[in-house]
């Protein structure tokens, strides 16, 4: 394991300060931060998903920040051949690879592997859509645990996305997605530690509210609007990041900027509940595996020296 290349993990739920650090420590270290969000990898979504700004991106290398079309749906497969190679860039230039964001999902596919699930073809596809669209998730969700319970039973049944996913493997392949997922491929050959952002609820409520916010002053009407003129399939994972559905319901008259307002703060809280219980539970949160913040994160400036005198030494045990 020793011989290994090292690599940085950042985690932490939306709005507890990622990005901040990432790009704190990659200055000082001499690091390129690897996007690990599902939707910052879309090109039309830099406000609501509060991509890097260009002048961050121009202080320290960064990759796979708006690399795919909102009307290509990316996959974990595809983002971890990617994430590999920018990877294997960075330490071939000297640079400590750093992977932030806050998709589970795609940390687990580098830390534990990835299934090799086969295609369930355009049928199958077009079917879960086709049934979504009539019975909404709920009810797909419901005829999921008849068919494949033990994949139901991991799912959140308002979550659309991954619902019409485990209802097209299982339609196309004949066998569940657990059942899949339970066979994963080797984990990346690198070694790895993770920094954890962990704030108070309280906390990280205010912060979603002020994110939000300032997502409005800086345009997210008019990067929603640009979004609805391309006339994307709405169950396209960029049409479903937090905050389009919602203020594209206000651009069509059906709320207030206030409720819209309400809604994603809402859903947004609710996906970083589930967030941080993954975090909590990964194997790499393992004592010896990570480091914890118990507060959101917006510069060094806020910690003592002694806490980032520990941060680093945590960090510099990677070498």
């Amino acid at each position: 394991m020793t011989n290994l290349p090292p690599a940085l993990i950042v985690a932490g739920p939306t709005a507890s300060g990622k990005s901040a650090l990432a790009l704190a420590i990659a200055d000082r270290l001499g690091g390129t931060i690897i996007n690990t969000d599902s939707m910052q990898v879309y090109r039309e979504l830099r406000v609501l998903t509060a991509r890097p700004t260009p002048e961050q991106e121009a202080r320290v290398p960064h990759r796979l920040y708006g690399v795919r079309p909102s009307a290509e749906a990316g996959s974990v497969a595809w983002w971890r051949t990617q994430a590999l190679s920018a990877m294997d860039e960075a330490h071939a230039a000297g640079r400590l690879p750093i992977l932030t964001g806050g998709s589970g999902m795609y940390f687990a596919a580098l830390t534990d592997g990835l299934a090799d699930i086969p295609d369930p073809g355009p049928a199958a596809r077009a079917e879960a859509r086709r049934l979504l669209n009539e019975q909404g998730a709920a009810a797909l969700h419901a005829g999921l645990a008849n068919v494949d319970p033990a994949t139901a039973a991991r799912l959140n049944p308002e979550d659309s996305q991954r619902i019409a996913r485990a209802w097209e493997v299982w339609r196309g392949t004949g066998r569940g997605l657990a059942a899949w997922q339970a066979h994963r491929g080797p984990a990346a050959p690198w070694r790895f530690k993770a920094i954890l952002l962990d704030p108070p609820r309280d906390a990280l409520r205010a912060a979603i509210a002020d994110r939000f916010e300032a997502m409005l002053n800086d345009g997210a009407l008019r990067e929603v609007r640009a979004l609805l003129a391309l006339q994307l399939d709405p169950q396209l994972p960029a049409m479903r990041a937090h905050g389009v559905p919602e203020l594209a319901a206000h651009l069509h008259g059906e709320l207030s900027l206030q409720q819209a307002g309400r809604r994603t703060e809402l859903v947004t809280g609710q996906y970083t509940r589930r967030q941080a219980t993954w975090f909590r539970h990964h194997p790499l949160a393992a004592a010896t595996h990570v480091s914890t913040i118990n507060a959101r994160f917006s510069d060094f400036t806020q910690l003592s020296e002694s806490a980032q005198a520990d941060l680093f030494t945590f960090i510099q045990l990677l070498a």
